[in-house]
Formats: structure tokens, C-alpha cells, sequence
């Protein structure tokens, strides 16, 4: 996957090409990143990379023609890279997506589905935003983590590299962690635990214990719908149960309400 990443702050990206499993990724090239920072596509004596807004009102926007200038650099050098490792030589478009607090909320069908693409340019708003002109000539989409603000658009970008990564061939060490994530199967997780066996009287369910694949398979399903019953009610709202995970969940909601 080629990113071409739109930011003030190119330094912050450290936090995904060093460490973990997304610093793994571009080390062994699953995945590559390059940096684009609209100050240097300035041309006036301060650098500047903010402007008022016609019509005043507090804030500042992201100045128009650094801003354009880097878009345009980024898409042109990650579309570069890419018809380069094509096979047919030729690339397929790359999308320009705006993290904004306006864009679609990102799921993880959402995350799987932009996993998939080959090449992408992320802009990392500022300040109260760009101006409308060029998100309507120069953005393909919007994303967003939430219904909330935060200070720019890096925290968001990191966010969603980190959930691509986990879905690019090669960067987990089990290729089923991912599938068996929150949220793959419309589920919370199960509950996991690891060694001592006992930590201050408390135990490891019996049934983890037993060696019967089939039966731990059955607990963490209900575990998992039980977790999704309890703290996210609206997930199962939009789900259709199979006959199976109902059994569970009334199973699970019995023992929760006896206990």
C-alpha cells in the first residue's frame, strides 16, 4: 500500500512507521509512507500555512495554495510508486481522503474495505478546516473517528493506518487475529486470559482449560455476544442472530441475571 500523508506535523508519523505492528509493516514494506508538509510549498518569507476566513470569525483555515500544492504532490508521487509496482503499469486512481469530524464514521467493514486499496493520500486538517473550494475540487472523501473534535486530522490518520495495517497480508504474525478482532463478525471480543492461573483466588474459566475445542468455542461465542449485550446493546439491534448465537445469548443473559 502506497500513502502519501498531507501534514503540518509529518513528525507525529513516527508513531506508526517506528513502532509496532504498522512500524513492522513499512520496515518490511507491506506498506510505505511519505510525508508531505504544506510549509514547504509555501512561497512567502513566514512560511505561512494559515489565513482568516472571509466573513471573520474566530479561527484561522489552512492557507489555499500550500495546501493545494501538497495534494497535488502527494497523489502525484504515491500514484508514481504505485504504477511502478503494478503489474499492468498503470494506476487505478488514488483517492484523496479528508479526516474531518463531517466525514462518514470509520467501522471496521469501512477499515477492511479501504485495506484493500492499493494507494491513498490522507489529509490531515488544521485550525477550523480547509477552504470549501478545495474540499469540493480536491477531496474524494471524508472520514471521520467520531462526533467529536480533536486538534487535527494526525491522530485520526494514525488511527486508521494502524487499523489498515492489521489487514495487509504479511504484518500479523497470525493472519486470524484480525478476523478474530471486535467487530469482525459484528461482535464484541471474547474474554481472554493468560497466566498465572490464579491471580489473588480468581481462576481461569474451567472450560479454557479443557482441551475441548468445541465447547471453548461455544463459551467465547457466548462470552462475546453476552460483552456485546452488556456494553454496545445497538450493535446486536442491527444484527439477525442465527439460531445458535440466540441459544447463547439467552443462555448468557440467564446466568448474568442469576448471578
Amino acid at each position: 500500500m502506497q500513502l502519501g500523508i498531507v501534514t503540518l506535523f509529518p513528525a507525529m508519523f513516527a508513531a506508526v512507521t517506528e513502532y509496532g505492528i504498522s512500524g513492522r509493516a513499512v520496515r518490511s514494506g507491506l506498506m510505505n509512507l511519505e510525508l508531505f508538509n504544506p510549509r514547504d510549498y509555501t512561497t512567502d518569507k513566514h512560511r505561512s500555512v494559515d489565513d482568516k476566513p472571509f466573513g471573520g470569525g474566530p479561527g484561522m483555515l489552512m492557507k489555499t495554495e500550500p495546501l493545494m500544492a501538497s495534494i497535488a504532490a502527494a497523489r502525484r508521487a504515491v500514484e508514481t510508486k504505485h504504477a511502478a509496482g503494478a503489474d499492468n503499469s498503470e494506476s487505478k486512481g488514488t483517492k484523496v481522503i479528508y479526516l474531518s469530524p463531517q466525514g462518514k464514521t470509520l467501522k471496521q467493514d469501512s477499515i477492511i474495505d479501504l485495506a484493500q486499496r492499493e494507494s491513498m493520500v490522507l489529509l490531515c486538517g488544521r485550525y477550523q478546516g480547509i477552504d470549501n473550494r478545495v474540499l469540493e475540487s480536491e477531496i474524494d472523501e471524508e472520514w471521520s473517528l467520531g462526533d467529536f473534535v480533536i486538534s487535527g486530522g494526525e491522530l485520526a490518520a494514525m488511527t486508521l493506518i494502524d487499523a489498515m495495517t492489521r489487514f495487509q497480508p504479511g504484518a500479523l504474525g497470525d493472519e486470524g487475529s484480525a478476523l478474530e478482532d471486535s467487530f469482525s463478525n459484528g461482535l464484541l471480543h471474547s474474554p481472554e486470559y493468560t497466566r498465572p492461573q490464579s491471580i489473588n483466588g480468581q481462576g481461569v474459566p474451567e472450560v479454557l482449560l479443557s482441551g475441548d475445542h468445541e465447547a471453548i468455542r461455544k463459551w467465547r461465542l457466548k462470552q462475546s455476544l453476552g460483552a456485546t449485550w452488556l456494553k454496545r446493546p445497538d450493535l446486536l439491534q442491527a444484527m439477525s442472530l442465527e439460531n445458535e448465537q440466540e441459544e447463547l445469548l439467552e443462555q448468557f443473559k440467564q446466568d448474568y441475571l442469576r448471578d
